[in-house]
C-alpha cells in the first residue's frame, strides 16, 4: 500500500493542474445537482419493531383522516387575573383565533375548539386549541409558522396570555454559527501550528471543498434516495472534522520530508506513502463507526451514518490526491519565513532544540506509573456520574423559560396537570365492548389522571382512547404507566403517541448500544491489529477510548442531569440525557479517537521498525505527531464547543459532550495514558504471535517496503520486519 500511495502522491504532484480541475469540476457538478434536484422531504421518523410503531401504522391504516403523522401545535390561552376563559369577551377572542388558525395554512388538517373538546381547565383560567397539520414539522414552511405565531399575537391584543407549544414550531437546528466559529479557530490554530498562512490554508480549503462536495451530493440525491432534510447534518460536522485532520497530517509530514532535504515531488510522494497510509486506516475506522449505526435499525440514523461515511471517504480521497496537488502550487511557502531561511542555509526546517512533544514524552517515560495512575483515576472519577445515567427525549419542558414553547408547557401543567403535555394514544382493535373493557382497565392503573371515551373509526372496528398520565411526559412514572398499560391489557391494545414513541425509542437505543459498541470496537480492533502488527496496542487503544467516552458521559450527566455547573453552560432545566447521546458519542468520538491513535502511534511504529528502541520510538512519535494531534484536537474542541451556546437543549448537550470527550481522549488518553502504557510494555507492545502474523495481511503502513523501493535499502540493519516483531514473544529491535 505504501508504495502505491507514494506513486499516487507523486503523480498528483506532477499533474496538479489535472487533479485540481477534477476536484473543482466535482464540486461544481455536485453544486449544480444540489441546485436543480427536487427539494428533500422530511425524514419520516419510524422505529421498526416497536409496539408504538405498530400502533402508529395501525392508526394510519384505520384512521387515514386523522393526520397521524402530521405536526401538532397547542395554542394555549390564559385569562387575565380575575377573569375566566368562559367569559364572553375571552370566548369570542378564542373563537376568532380558532377560525384564523383553520384558514392560516392549507396544510392545516384540523383545529379543535376548546369549548367543544373540553379543553378548558376546571378553574376556567386556561384553555387550549389543538392544531393538527397534514404534514410533519420539518415540511412546514416559515410562512406556515408565521401564520401560527401571528394568530397568537392577535389574540394577545385582546388581553389574553397566549403561548404556543408543540412540534410544529420545531425546525432543524441552525449550525452555521458554530461551524463559522470552528473554521475561524481552526485557521488560527493552523497558523500557530505551521507558522505559514499557505500551510494553514491548505487543510481549511480542502476540508471545505470536501464538505461542499459531500453535502451537495446528499442534497442532490435526497429526493431520489429519500434521505430526508436532516441527513446531511452529521455529514457536515464529521466531514469538516476529519477533512482538516487528514490534510493536517499530510501537510505536516510533507514539511518534515522537506526539512530532511528531499525534493518537493519526492517529499509529496513520501508524505502520501507514509502519512497517507495512516489516513486510509484512520478513515476506515471512522467509516466503520458511522456505517455501523445501521445496527440500531432506525432508518433516520442509518441514513445519517451512511451519508457521513461517504463524506469521510471523500475526505480521505482529497487528502491523498488534492493535498499533494496543492502542495505543488505552494512551493517553499509551505514553510514559514524562519524555516525557509534555515533551509536556505542548508539547515533543518525544524528547531534544533527538543520541541514540547519530545520533552513531554521524556517526562512520561521517566514516571510512567504515576502518569498512568493519574490519568486513569482522574477519568474514573469523572465517569462516576455515568452510573446514574437516565435517558429519554427532551420535550418542551426542557426548553429555556424564555421560549413560547416552554411557557405553553408550563401553562398546560398548571391548568391541566403535567401529564396533559404528553397524553398517550391507545389504539384498541375491536368493537365497543373491547374499547370499554380496555378503558376500564386503564382507569384503574396507578399514575393515570384521566381516560377519555373511545373514538371509533367509520367501520367501528378500531377505537382511540386518550390517556392522560399524572406526571410529565419525560418522567419515569409516565414510562411505568406505558409499561403497565401494555402488561395489563390484551394483544388488541396498543400504546402510541409522541410520549410512547419517545419511550420506545430510548429503549431501542439502550438495547442497541452494546451490539453497536461491540461491532465498531471489534472491527476497529482487527483493523488496528493489521496496521500496528500488535495485539496489545489495539487493545490499549480500545480500552482508552472506552474510558474517555464513559468519562465524557459522566460529565454530561453531572451537568445536564444533575445540574452541576449548569449555570456556566446555560442549562436552565435538568432532565434525562437525550437517548441518542451514548450511541452518538460512541460513533463520533470513536472515529476521532482512532484518528489520533493512528496518527500518533504510526510514527512510533515506523521508528521502531526502522531500528529505534521502544522508548526512543515513543519519543520520536511525539516529536513528530504530538503537535499535529494537539492542533487537530483543539480544532475539534473549538468546533464542538461552538454549539454549546445554542438555545436548543439537544444541540447544547451534543456540543458539550463531544467537546469534552475529544479533550479527554486527545489530551489525557492519547497524550498521557498511551505513552505511559507503551513505556511500561516496552518492546512487548509490538508483539504478535507468529501464526497470527502469517494470517494477517501485511499492509506496511510504516513504509518499510517504500523505504526499500525508493532508497534501495535491503533492511540489512535488522532483517525482515516480521522476524523483528514476532520472534519469541515480543523480541524486536
Amino acid at each position: 500500500m505504501a508504495t502505491f500511495l507514494y506513486r499516487l502522491g507523486r503523480a498528483a504532484f506532477r499533474r496538479r493542474h489535472l487533479v485540481t480541475l477534477i476536484w473543482v469540476a466535482l464540486l461544481a457538478l455536485a453544486g449544480v445537482g444540489a441546485a436543480t434536484a427536487p427539494a428533500a422531504t422530511s425524514n419520516s421518523f419510524s422505529i421498526p419493531g416497536t409496539e408504538a410503531q405498530r400502533a402508529f401504522d395501525l392508526l394510519e391504516e384505520r384512521f387515514p383522516a386523522a393526520g397521524a403523522d402530521g405536526a401538532t401545535a397547542r395554542v394555549v390561552f390564559q385569562a387575565p387575573d380575575g377573569q375566566k376563559m368562559t367569559d364572553e369577551a375571552n370566548k369570542a377572542a378564542v373563537t376568532k383565533a380558532v377560525g384564523e388558525l383553520r384558514a392560516g395554512s392549507d396544510k392545516v388538517a384540523d383545529v379543535s375548539d376548546p369549548y367543544q373538546s373540553q379543553a378548558v381547565s376546571r378553574d376556567g383560567s386556561t384553555a387550549y386549541a389543538q392544531v393538527t397539520y397534514k404534514v410533519n414539522g420539518m415540511e412546514l414552511t416559515d410562512a406556515d409558522r408565521e401564520a401560527l405565531t401571528e394568530t397568537g399575537e392577535q389574540a394577545r391584543e385582546s388581553g389574553l396570555t397566549v403561548e404556543i407549544g408543540g412540534d410544529a414550531l420545531q425546525t432543524v437546528p441552525e449550525t452555521g454559527a458554530g461551524e463559522i466559529v470552528g473554521v475561524i479557530v481552526a485557521g488560527l490554530v493552523l497558523i500557530i501550528t505551521f507558522g505559514s498562512l499557505v500551510a494553514a490554508g491548505l487543510p481549511l480549503v480542502t476540508a471545505l471543498i470536501g464538505v461542499g462536495i459531500g453535502s451537495s451530493a446528499i442534497t442532490a440525491l435526497a429526493s431520489a434516495l429519500d434521505l430526508g432534510s436532516t441527513t446531511g447534518i452529521l455529514a457536515t460536522m464529521i466531514g469538516l472534522a476529519v477533512g482538516i485532520d487528514y490534510a493536517l497530517f499530510i501537510v505536516s509530514r510533507y514539511r518534515a520530508e522537506l526539512a530532511e532535504g528531499r525534493e518537493r515531488e519526492e517529499a509529496a510522494g513520501r508524505a502520501v506513502g507514509t502519512a497517507g497510509s495512516a489516513v486510509v486506516f484512520a478513515g476506515l475506522t471512522v467509516i466503520i463507526a458511522l456505517a455501523g449505526l445501521a445496527v440500531v435499525n432506525i432508518p433516520v440514523l442509518t441514513k445519517m451514518g451512511l451519508a457521513a461515511a461517504g463524506t469521510v471517504a471523500i475526505a480521505v480521497l482529497i487528502a491523498l490526491t488534492f493535498i499533494p496537488a496543492l502542495l505543488g502550487y505552494a512551493g517553499a511557502r509551505v514553510h514559514g519565513r524562519k524555516a525557509r531561511a534555515r533551509l536556505a542555509q542548508g539547515g533543518s526546517g525544524a528547531d534544533a532544540k527538543p520541541n514540547m512533544g519530545t520533552r513531554w514524552a521524556r517526562t512520561v517515560l521517566r514516571r510512567p506509573v504515576l502518569v498512568l495512575l493519574a490519568g486513569v483515576i482522574g477519568l474514573g472519577a469523572v465517569a462516576v456520574p455515568a452510573a446514574s445515567l437516565e435517558v429519554g427525549l427532551p420535550d418542551d419542558g426542557a426548553q429555556p423559560t424564555s421560549t413560547t414553547q416552554r411557557r405553553a408547557y408550563d401553562l398546560i401543567s398548571d391548568g391541566f396537570g403535567p401529564g396533559a403535555n404528553g397524553p398517550l394514544m391507545v389504539v384498541v382493535e375491536g368493537g365497543k365492548e373491547s374499547a370499554d373493557r380496555a378503558a376500564g382497565q386503564i382507569k384503574g392503573l396507578d399514575g393515570v389522571a384521566a381516560v377519555t371515551p373511545p373514538v371509533f373509526n367509520k367501520e367501528g372496528d378500531t377505537s382511540i382512547v386518550t390517556v392522560v398520565p399524572k406526571d410529565r411526559p419525560s418522567s419515569t412514572e409516565t414510562e411505568e404507566v406505558v409499561h403497565s398499560i401494555r402488561d395489563t391489557t390484551g394483544d388488541e391494545v396498543h400504546v402510541t403517541g409522541a410520549t410512547a414513541m419517545n419511550i420506545d425509542f430510548s429503549q431501542k437505543m439502550n438495547d442497541a448500544l452494546l451490539p453497536y459498541l461491540a461491532l465498531v470496537v471489534g472491527l476497529a480492533f482487527l483493523l488496528l491489529m493489521v496496521v500496528f502488527r500488535s495485539v496489545l496496542v489495539p487493545l490499549k487503544a480500545a480500552l482508552g477510548f472506552l474510558l474517555s467516552v464513559v468519562a465524557a458521559l459522566g460529565a454530561v450527566v453531572a451537568v445536564f442531569q444533575w445540574g452541576w455547573l449548569g449555570s456556566v453552560f446555560g442549562v436552565e432545566q435538568t432532565g434525562p440525557i437525550m437517548s441518542m447521546m451514548p450511541i452518538f458519542m460512541v460513533g463520533v468520538v470513536f472515529g476521532l479517537a482512532m484518528d489520533y491513535e493512528v496518527f500518533l502511534v504510526t510514527r512510533m511504529r515506523e521508528a521502531y521498525v526502522h531500528g529505534e528502541s521502544a522508548d526512543e520510538a515513543v519519543v520520536t512519535g511525539f516529536r513528530h505527531g504530538a503537535r499535529v494531534v494537539s492542533a487537530a484536537a483543539v480544532i475539534m474542541i473549538a468546533v464542538f464547543s461552538g454549539f454549546i451556546g445554542s438555545s436548543d437543549q439537544m444541540v447544547k448537550m451534543i456540543g458539550f459532550g463531544l467537546a469534552i470527550a475529544v479533550f479527554f481522549d486527545a489530551f489525557i488518553v492519547r497524550m498521557a495514558i498511551v505513552p505511559a502504557v507503551l513505556a511500561l510494555l516496552g518492546k512487548a507492545a509490538w508483539w504478535l504471535p507468529r501464526w497470527l502474523d502469517r494470517a494477517l495481511p501485511n499492509v506496511d503502513v510504516e513504509g518499510e517496503s517504500l523505504r526499500r523501493h525508493v532508497d534501495g535499502d535491503d533492511g540489512g540493519d535488522g532483517g525482515d520486519e516480521r522476524e523483528l516483531v514476532t520472534a519469541g514473544g515480543g523480541a524486536g529491535r
